[in-house]
């Protein structure tokens, strides 16, 4: 979902900067939230797992050009899931900045771009799992089709979003077009991946509910 250097710049770059604060704005408020329901700690802790997972989401599994972006296995859903809308948040910003600066400097001028690209859809997909997820479900026994919904929306809003910046950089042109048709369609392996890793995850999770690593998790996790 990085998108490729060139595609937006010069005063169109300001658009970006709005979204990115708008973001980190929402950002600090579920924050806010997740402190006052929880605590600094739980915070902290679920903020570093989150960097370090999209770190080897970005880094380590496998990515590919495609067209006007790259293809990641981000698992948007899986953080959320795991930790929370807080937490999943600044890790997903975190782990972004991390790897432009230490492994792909060139990415860091569109690093607004991008980090919209990523928080925008999350957030989203929360609000999308206060409605899909019964309040008396854990988040530890969601069903493959919860999982492949919330899947679904995060990577439909990636797409979305690296569409409008191909399109509002470059102009509505056959060329852009078939760039950004050739990525959303190979983003549609992921769509179909997730869910799977969703359900893994968790249930590996489960596994971990009497132990103290329990405390790495959102409560949600466990308890409804």
């Amino acid at each position: 979902m990085h998108i490729e250097p060139g595609i937006v710049t010069g005063a169109k770059m300001i658009l970006s900067y709005g979204t990115a604060a708008a973001a980190g704005t929402y950002t600090a408020k579920l924050v806010w939230d997740h402190i006052k329901a929880m605590d600094v700690a739980r915070l902290a802790i679920g903020t570093a797992a989150s960097t370090v997972l999209t770190f080897i989401f970005f880094q380590v599994l496998p990515h590919f050009p495609v067209g006007v972006s790259e293809v990641h296995f981000i698992l948007g859903s899986t953080l959320f899931l795991l930790f929370g809308a807080a937490p999943a948040g600044i890790g997903l910003a975190l782990g972004l900045l991390a790897q432009g600066v230490f492994f792909a400097p060139f990415d860091l001028p569109q690093y607004t771009i991008n980090v919209t690209t990523l928080l925008a859809p999350l957030y989203a997909m929360s609000l999308l799992a206060r409605r899909i997820i019964p309040a008396g479900t854990r988040y530890a026994d969601v069903s493959y089709g919860q999982a492949l919904a919330l899947s679904t929306a995060f990577q439909a809003g990636v797409v979305a979003w690296v569409a409008f910046w191909a399109f509002y950089g470059q102009g509505f042109s056959a060329t852009t077009l078939a760039s950004v048709t050739s990525f959303g369609a190979a983003y549609m392996m992921v769509i179909l991946i997730e869910p799977l890793a969703d359900l893994a995850v968790l249930a590996g999770a489960k596994t971990l509910r009497d132990t103290s690593l329990a405390r790495l998790f959102t409560p949600r996790l466990f308890a409804a």
